[in-house]
């Protein structure tokens, strides 16, 4: 059998060009079923592992629709938080890098003015968050009679949550024949069910559950009191040594608490959280994926999709509320393959919701072994 290649889906030589000089050899598994698919204009929901490439499955297939002939909007990309619609318009950027085109992500936090005068130029794709996307639309800046496709990133937080209403919104401005296509790693049974509203007869790509295991992270936990969470945490960096890592509270405060006990102990970090405003949280992004900061303390903020190449490391300084939330906070380790682990401290309380996890991804967690510097 053939191995899997590029070139055999078919695609614009600018695209191939692009997706070779962005780094991509092989399509992965995700990639090599989810592409032709969308490209058969149906509608499709993709659901696969994070860390599987799913960002660059929906840019390849949108940057192949794409007729770089007409300059108004075909191509609608929406993600849940700033940072997703960030990342998602990077890879577009730079996947599309031989093509002729005209990309601009619309934020919240971002210039309403610089949005305007893209639109005025002429934007072929539009990549953004719900809230300045129907204020775009609502204020006749970003027209929708040309789009053709509507792509809803980690789908599952955004049919669920405050967005719902927003998407509804965007929906009803946009041609009834558009395509659909929703990704995510997660695609919970009652996230299904309403896709039949904005859906017709959708092609679905979907990983069984229990193959949503977390193969190649290694997961520990450590049983503890909430008061000794700051010198067990101290204690691991001492002695494991790791390119980079990704601390996760549950709440802001708590991620400024541990951020200000850490530096009180000269501890060097960087924290990320929704009451920074856009472009310092940018920022700290930004030197993270650079190796600047080691150590990045966050709340679910950064949870879903993005991608730092050197993460080798995840703490759950907290458990998370939601087995969703685990699955893609430990998926920061390890992607694409590389081997990562997860630590998690476990208060008494949160023994029922590990064990859920557990049962749920059909996956073990073991108690973390003594000798620390073992473990990579």
């Amino acid at each position: 059998m053939s191995k899997p290649s590029f070139e055999s889906l078919k695609l614009k030589k600018e695209l191939v060009n692009g997706i070779f000089a962005h780094g991509f050899e092989e399509p992965s598994s995700i990639q090599q079923q989810a592409i032709p698919a969308i490209l058969t204009g149906k509608d499709t929901i993709c659901q696969a592992q994070s860390g599987t490439g799913k960002t660059a499955t929906f840019a390849i297939a949108a940057l192949q629709q794409l007729d770089e002939s007409i300059k108004s909007t075909q191509i609608l990309i929406m993600s849940p938080t700033r940072e997703l619609a960030l990342q998602s318009h990077a890879v577009v950027t730079s996947i599309g890098q031989r093509m002729n085109f005209r990309t601009h992500y619309f934020v919240g936090g971002g210039e309403v003015s610089e949005d305007v005068e893209a639109l005025n130029g002429g934007v072929q794709i539009a990549v953004g968050t719900p809230g300045r996307i129907v204020h775009m639309i609502t204020n006749g800046k970003l027209k929708c009679n040309e789009m053709k496709m509507i792509i809803i990133d980690e789908a599952d937080e955004m049919l669920q949550r405050g967005f719902a209403e927003q998407l509804v919104q965007i929906f009803k401005c946009t041609p009834k024949n558009a395509q659909v296509v929703l990704v995510s790693a997660t695609m919970p049974k009652e996230v299904l069910e309403i896709t039949n509203d904005i859906m017709n007869d959708p092609i679905k790509i979907l990983v069984k559950e229990d193959e949503l295991t977390l193969d190649g992270i290694r997961q520990y936990q450590v049983v503890l009191q909430e008061e000794w969470k700051v010198s067990t945490l101290l204690d691991i960096f001492k002695v494991v040594s790791v390119s980079q890592a990704v601390v996760f509270c549950n709440a802001v405060n708590r991620v400024k608490a541990l951020y200000e006990a850490l530096i009180q102990k000269d501890f060097a970090c960087a924290q990320i959280h929704s009451d920074m405003d856009q472009a310092e949280r940018n920022k700290v992004m930004d030197l993270f994926r650079k190796g600047e900061h080691r150590i990045l303390i966050a709340t679910n903020v950064i949870a879903r999709g993005i991608d730092v190449q050197n993460v080798s490391l995840v703490i759950n300084y907290d458990i998370p509320k939601s087995p969703e939330t685990y699955l893609h906070r430990i998926g920061r380790s390890g992607r694409f393959g590389r081997k990562g682990f997860a630590i998690n401290f476990v208060t008494e309380r949160d023994q029922e919701l590990l064990k859920t996890i557990q049962e749920k991804f059909s996956t073990k967690i073991d108690a973390m072994p003594t000798d620390l510097s073992k473990l990579i």
